[in-house]
């Protein structure tokens, strides 16, 4: 793992309209990506005044309120959507309302551990995190607004020094991690993903990971493990009644149907981009965003998440979410290190 010195604390950061369509397949918590960026971002910020480099991002969530509705009675949800501007404002058209902006939105409350490879001593850091929260009033965290500070000693950013041995490590976590309750961290559960995909690999050999990432994500009701046994022809004598020759009611429970157990709260998680075609010369491509990086098309990649709550993690490794990219495979994903941590 990354040399980890120092940590950076943002406790209880209120995000307005931040965006929740995080990939083609799912939606709701933004993705781990939108936080490694945010980190990253806010590294190329500092990185003039301090220098300090960044090595991972821990992601802990208090508060989600997507910004959704159930119009005429519908069973689905929808996103609330807006015009902007409201008329379009236009020569013929200025009487006609504007298209709708097709997008998804929430509020949340997080908290974010930010991992330092750089050594900081207590005064720096001290200062460190005053600069650093300053700069994140300023930004913006998967698309939505990050509201003013709050008052109170329990809203202000930290900044502590990793301890050498062991045991002062664990301790220090545990000190810190109650600041992050109530609330879960988001983790990754790739293990899961990979336990279910051999299960199902044993029924259907052509099984693949996104299978296996459906079943673990989807709600399933299933029938009661034994059905009723056929009764014998003495014990259907038994179920006419003494008045006339209707027959008795089934011993059948219908009400046997139950939900599937999932090992923990599971959810879907893009986590980067996978190659679909060569890595490009810059410049090679029409159009693209800058003529002095390498370009290539991608599409999503998708991991198993879990949330959990923080008094079951150990460790402050592992929180943190990284980024990993292998020019040659063409995957550009973030990875997370709970599930070798258990």
């Amino acid at each position: 793992m990354t040399e980890l010195n120092a940590v950076l604390f943002l406790p209880r950061l209120q995000v307005q309209n931040a965006n929740t369509i995080t990939g083609p397949l799912s939606w709701g918590f933004p993705s781990p990506t939108a936080f490694t960026g945010f980190a990253h971002a806010l590294e190329r910020r500092l990185a003039e005044s301090w220098g300090q480099r960044f090595t991972g991002v821990g992601i802990v969530c208090h508060q989600f309120d997507p910004q959704v509705s159930h119009p005429n009675k519908r069973a689905h949800k929808v996103f609330c959507l807006t015009r902007n501007p409201v008329y379009a404002g236009w020569k013929k058209f200025e009487d006609k309302p504007s298209a709708l902006v097709e997008e998804g939105r929430a509020h949340m409350e997080i908290s974010l551990l930010i991992g330092i490879r750089d050594y900081l001593n207590e005064d720096d850091c001290r200062d460190f995190a005053a600069a650093a929260h300053h700069a994140v009033q300023g930004m913006r965290l998967a698309g939505g607004s990050i509201l003013p500070r709050r008052q109170g000693k329990r809203f202000e950013a930290q900044c502590l020094t990793v301890a050498s041995a062991a045991e002062d490590r664990r301790a220090q976590f545990r000190k810190l991690r109650r600041q992050l309750l109530p609330g879960f961290a988001l983790v990754q559960r790739e293990d899961f993903l990979a336990a279910r995909l051999l299960e199902l690999r044993k029924e259907n050999g052509e099984a693949h990971a996104l299978d296996a990432l459906l079943d673990l994500c989807s709600l399933h009701h299933e029938p009661p493990p034994q059905t009723p046994e056929v009764p014998d022809a003495e014990q259907k004598e038994d179920m006419y009644d003494d008045v006339g020759d209707s027959v008795a009611e089934s011993t059948t429970d219908k009400s046997g149907w139950t939900i599937r157990k999932r090992p923990g709260w599971l959810v879907p998680l893009p986590i980067g981009y996978a190659g679909i075609s060569d890595l490009y010369e810059p410049g090679q491509v029409a159009n693209a965003r800058d003529n002095a990086t390498p370009f290539r098309f991608v599409e999503s990649l998708y991991s198993l998440g879990e949330w959990v709550s923080p008094h079951r993690i150990d460790s402050l490794q592992a929180l943190l979410w990284r980024t990993e990219a292998d020019t040659a495979t063409g995957i550009y994903r973030c990875v997370n290190a709970y599930a070798e941590t258990l």
